[in-house]
């Protein structure tokens, strides 16, 4: 395979995940093929600096890659920033990058999987963005499938798709003076929790890059491409998860590893069957229902405990149900 796209890796100050994160990378087939970014944010305070010097020893050490380039933040950027600006870098200098964080387990075909669909939809703008995670859909028989709405676990674009002002939120501000209907469309189209999650980052609130990542593909029409079977699986969830506290209630099967023939098919409009099934689960009610469910394992009861401190914690379940 040719033209290889290079790998944006982001990490803070984890180093246990880093540490599974890089030995599945380093077993993808493509890893000594490919170019490794890697992305050290700044810590925060002097509790996390520790930790944040222990990652960046790590980092210096990795190898099995064909090259390995350390950008070292003296600063807390803080994950969008640090996203968004490791990103535009690296997509201008090789037209594409897949980007990962530190929490994230990739089977060995991944980097096959998403260089294979850079190179398939490279001239099919309507194509804003690859998955390399995917949510399990009953509804679909094919290899892949298209949705508006992207998702951050294991994912790649193109330099010719990808600009700094979808991140600028004065010029989403000013979008929204002038479409004041686009919000509700928004959460027609990506799911019920993006109206108030970017209200909430325009306000300051969160400063989630992902959410101005979807709503870009939302007012320019364009669409994210899906494996029917994951790539990818999150190990960051719980209280000492960074980004992705509590409890994983995505529903996804991961590939067969050996299986290095995806049929990738034109584009075509996802049917509303299919919308509905994917942006099921992003509702409050299949997540609150899937916690509930976990009240009635052992295992699950367990998850709860952990994430005590969420709203969906087990005390909050007892008390309400």
């Amino acid at each position: 395979m040719k033209n290889i796209s290079p790998i944006c890796l982001f990490v803070y100050n984890r180093l246990d995940e880093l540490h599974e994160t890089i030995i599945a990378l380093q077993k993808n087939y493509l890893a000594h093929k490919s170019n490794l970014y890697i992305f050290s944010d700044g810590a925060k305070n002097n509790t996390d600096k520790y930790k944040v010097n222990k990652v960046r020893e790590y980092i210096k050490t990795i190898k099995k890659f064909k090259s390995i380039n350390i950008i070292e933040s003296p600063i807390n950027l803080g994950l969008a920033n640090s996203i968004i600006k490791g990103v535009d870098m690296v997509v201008n200098k090789y037209g594409k990058a897949i980007i990962l964080e530190d929490d994230l387990i990739t089977t060995p075909n991944f980097l096959n999987f998403m260089n294979e669909a850079l190179f398939f939809y490279s001239e099919n703008k309507i194509i804003k963005s690859i998955n390399g995670f995917s949510l399990f859909l009953e509804s679909n028989k094919n290899d892949i499938f298209f949705q508006t709405r992207p998702f951050s676990w294991g994912w790649a674009t193109w330099n010719d798709r990808w600009e700094l002002e979808d991140f600028n939120k004065e010029i989403i501000k000013d979008y929204l003076k002038v479409n004041p209907g686009c919000l509700p469309a928004f959460n027609k189209e990506c799911g019920n929790d993006m109206k108030n999650m970017l209200l909430n980052c325009l306000a300051k609130k969160n400063d989630s890059w992902y959410v101005r990542w979807a709503f870009s593909h939302h007012i320019n029409k364009c669409y994210s491409l899906y494996p029917k079977y994951s790539f990818v699986e999150n190990i960051g969830y719980g209280q000492l998860g960074t980004h992705c506290k509590g409890v994983n209630s995505y529903k996804y099967k991961l590939i067969d590893p050996n299986n290095l023939k995806i049929k990738f098919l034109k584009f075509s409009f996802p049917k509303e069957s299919s919308v509905k099934q994917f942006l099921n689960y992003f509702s409050f009610y299949y997540k609150l229902k899937y916690r509930i469910s976990l009240l009635r394992t052992k295992v699950g009861r367990k998850e709860l405990l952990v994430d005590a401190k969420s709203k969906f914690s087990l005390n909050y379940l007892n008390k309400k149900f």
